[in-house]
């Protein structure tokens, strides 16, 4: 079969009249499978990449490829397996950078009559050794459990080779429990595809993996948590809101105040806004500057704060679980994201950091010698390794006495 061209030039002006565009194709008849690539010249601009069928979403990789391969039995990482079915197909081009003179940009969609054998690339050899058997790390601290709960280790943002992360899903698992963390939300951008791996790798490497999306644009990002089906990053924020909320899911709105992938968007309204901020990322690099906080508390009046590593890549110096994210939930599947959901939070640098827990009438503070404790009336010194102290109303925070904040809770 030959393959089909398209060619094209994109414009400052096409990105402002809409910054994502879908270029038609049909396949012909007795194709199994396609592959798609996009030339184009890297140094002057980008333009990020997906796939829309007849029947709807079949993948994003963003920025991270230039082609992609969906046969019946495997896809390219960030896109959906299966059979093509006939009818009118879009290869989705997103304009995430056009230069003033334009970015001219060309297509080869290739059909497949056989479908291709997985590329080598995708074997990713064996897996490493699943971790030791270990003790949660609520136990490992000596957290109390209530009302039969107990408090949760983990991370609520990171990503995998389903979107530009380097890691397969179950390398990432076994990295997060190898940290000590009882769960992980994999969060790869604008896709669903790494959904179908969740269950297998969390069994390989005994840990809770929960299910999500980053739904990434131009004014901002949001998790959406939960096995939701794929949320159009192409409408706004309250389509996202309501369509999370509506499937029983959990929306944060993430890294507010993160350089240019700050949330610019106008706010959803009220009725459909998520309390849940991800206050707590791994670019708040020096945690005396207030923004961070100042925006959540805008934003909210009662925040559910969560944190986020946005892990990528070894390279990049921050793993999973910095910061760490505790969650009060159960053994149950779902536990964790009923104690989000709930509001039941507290953020610390990493699993053995400094840690201030609201759990029922008292809170409990660990490992924070001479730290201070904020909150919106309060203010006290805390001395000694553990104390317990009665807990008062609205978001609370230990601080250094430079005003360094080293743990939040909601």
């Amino acid at each position: 079969m030959r393959a089909m061209r398209r060619t094209g030039h994109w414009t400052v002006a096409d990105r402002v009249a809409a910054p994502v565009r879908g270029v038609p194709f049909e396949l012909p008849a007795g194709a199994r499978a396609f592959t798609v690539r996009l030339a184009y010249d890297r140094s002057a601009g980008v333009l990020d990449l997906g796939c829309l069928g007849p029947r709807g979403f079949r993948g994003w990789s963003g920025g991270a490829r230039s082609e992609y391969t969906i046969a019946p039995a495997w896809a390219t990482p960030g896109y959906l397996s299966g059979e093509p079915e006939p009818g009118v197909w879009h290869v989705l081009l997103g304009l995430h950078r056009v230069p003033p003179g334009g970015l001219p940009y060309r297509l080869r969609i290739i059909p497949h009559v056989s479908p291709p054998a997985v590329p080598p690339p995708l074997r990713r050899g064996l897996r490493p050794p699943p971790p030791p058997p270990r003790e949660p790390a609520a136990a490992q601290r000596g957290l109390p459990v209530l009302g039969g709960l107990r408090w949760l280790a983990g991370d609520l943002h990171t990503h995998t080779v389903h979107s530009d992360g380097s890691l397969t899903v179950a390398e990432l698992a076994c990295l997060a429990a190898d940290r000590g963390l009882d769960f992980l939300a994999v969060t790869d951008h604008n896709t669903v595809s790494h959904h179908a791996e969740l269950p297998a790798a969390a069994a390989y490497a005994a840990i809770t993996l929960l299910p999500g999306q980053e739904i990434t644009t131009d004014l901002g990002h949001a998790n959406a948590f939960g096995d939701l089906g794929w949320i159009d990053f192409r409408e706004p924020p309250g389509v996202w809101a309501a369509a999370v909320r509506e499937r029983d899911g959990v929306m944060s709105i993430n890294h507010p105040v993160a350089a240019d992938c700050a949330w610019r968007h106008p706010p959803p309204g009220t009725d459909v806004r998520s309390p849940v901020v991800e206050a707590w990322h791994w670019s708040w690099l020096d945690r005396s500057w207030g923004a961070p906080l100042a925006w959540t508390q805008a934003w909210t009046a009662a925040p559910i704060m969560i944190g986020g590593s946005d892990y990528h890549r070894p390279e990049e110096g921050h793993p999973p679980g910095e910061p760490t994210t505790w969650i009060l939930g159960g053994d149950a599947p779902g536990a964790a994201l009923d104690g989000l959901r709930a509001g039941a939070t507290a953020v610390s640098a990493s699993p053995g950091g400094p840690l201030l827990l609201r759990h029922g009438d008292d809170f409990i503070v660990l490992d924070a010698d001479g730290l201070v404790l904020w909150g919106p009336d309060t203010r006290r010194v805390i001395v000694g390794d553990r104390v317990v102290l009665p807990a008062r109303p609205g978001p609370h925070r230990l601080e250094t006495f430079r005003n360094e904040v080293m743990a939040l809770c909601s």
